[in-house]
């Protein structure tokens, strides 16, 4: 059996539910803070920097412990609870100390979600399957904001940005509903690569080993610069509308967030489809060269319809580069034990360039305006594909293509 039956539904709906939850308040915390408190663009950016400088601390070592875990189930759930009552924190007071700690909490915590994830899918899934199964987690995550996003805009335009608080903390708590229905012990070898069954590697290569896979850390240096361009720009569509509408700026910006979840779907799906066919490399490069296009097209026109048009080119890169980059580090890693560490690793070194990018946003804004930093991002976007342009083809030529498999997936 290529995947244990009884997990299939509830690791679909935890993707879905934790959806909301793992990257906590994200745009919506700059349009509550713009909007409610009138923060300056620059304390936003250096709130969410620092927040995101806390997430990519703890990457490496969420990842590593994910790989050492017995019960990841358990993990999931205790950073759900902890991201979600951190956020919720931020209610008591506006305070920039107090923001900045409670949110530097949440975005340590939120580290564990990706490789947990996806060290349950491993520990569940047979290795030709595990494509397409990637694939629906990620169909699922994107449903799952484009769903949240939804009723953040309809919920916020009667309560105002408070309301998304409220929803996060049902999301979270339905994502633990689900979690618990995961089996809570699953093949522990399998899930940090270390092989399947018969196939499995007595034990995992030292960590420092990881240092000398050049391929591994050539794609999480273009991945950063990807990350340093990518992160800003939705927080600053949102910026612009708050500017423009206040009152509307919380739906709007759900707006913009639905209708790029909504293309990452199909986009995911594709991924699952072609991947093992066309290899990695091509579907990446192709997600990296709708960075670039975007951050342009957004300086051409300050008008709604026209934003949130332009951000639908987001789900299409968005959609790509989250299934296939797990895809990429099991092809680099796999047999070392270490796939969560070095998912856990990778996403530290892109988590640098999305910590960083609404910092030198911000400031740009300040002194350029805002379709300074939208270029200004363009720019960086297109050294990312230069930089994936060095990187070789991750999957290996004999691997055998899991089409094979796709009767059997759920």
């Amino acid at each position: 059996m290529l995947f244990r039956l009884p997990a299939t539904r509830p690791l679909d709906w935890l993707n879905f539910f934790a959806a909301d939850v793992r990257d906590g308040l994200g745009p919506y915390l700059a349009i509550y803070l713009l909007a409610v408190h009138h923060w300056r663009p620059d304390s936003i950016g250096l709130v969410m920097t620092i927040s995101g400088l806390a997430a990519l601390a703890a990457q490496t070592p969420a990842g590593a412990l994910v790989d050492r875990a017995s019960n990841k189930r358990a993990l999931l759930i205790a950073a759900a609870v902890l991201v979600t009552l951190a956020c919720m924190a931020v209610l008591a007071s506006p305070d920039l100390a107090w923001v900045t700690m409670t949110q530097a909490v949440a975005g340590a915590a939120s580290s564990v979600f990706a490789p947990a994830i996806a060290g349950i899918t491993l520990g569940l899934t047979a290795a030709h399957a595990f494509t397409k199964r990637i694939a629906r987690n990620e169909s699922f995550n994107h449903a799952g904001n484009g769903v949240a996003a939804l009723l953040a805009g309809g919920l916020a335009y009667v309560w105002g940005p408070v309301a998304v608080f409220y929803l996060m903390a049902a999301m979270a708590l339905a994502s633990v509903a689900a979690a618990l229905r995961i089996p809570a012990h699953i093949d522990p070898a399998q899930a940090r690569g270390l092989g399947h069954g018969g196939a499995a590697q007595a034990h995992p290569v030292p960590l420092r080993q990881l240092l000398s896979n050049r391929p591994l850390l050539l794609l999480a240096l273009s991945c950063a610069l990807f990350h340093l361009a990518n992160a800003a720009m939705l927080p600053l569509v949102g910026q612009k509308l708050a500017l423009a509408n206040p009152a509307l700026a919380t739906p709007l910006t759900a707006a913009c967030i639905v209708a790029a979840q909504f293309v990452m779907i199909p986009a995911a799906m594709a991924v699952g489809r072609h991947a093992d066919r066309l290899g990695r490399k091509p579907l990446l490069l192709f997600g990296f060269l709708i960075l670039p296009l975007r951050g342009v097209l957004y300086t051409f026109s300050d008008d709604t319809a026209w934003l949130v048009g332009v951000q639908l080119l987001d789900g299409v890169g968005a959609g790509i580069f989250g299934a296939v980059l797990p895809l990429m580090v099991l092809d680099l890693t796999q047999g070392t034990g270490r796939f969560n560490a070095s998912l856990g690793a990778v996403t530290t070194v892109f988590g640098i360039g999305a910590a960083l990018s609404n910092g030198l946003a911000g400031l740009i804004v300040q002194h350029a305006g805002y379709s300074a930093a939208f270029l200004a991002l363009a720019g960086i976007a297109a050294l990312a594909c230069l930089a994936l342009l060095w990187l070789p083809e991750t999957r290996a030529p004999g691997a055998a293509p899991a089409a094979s498999a796709s009767s059997s997936l759920p």
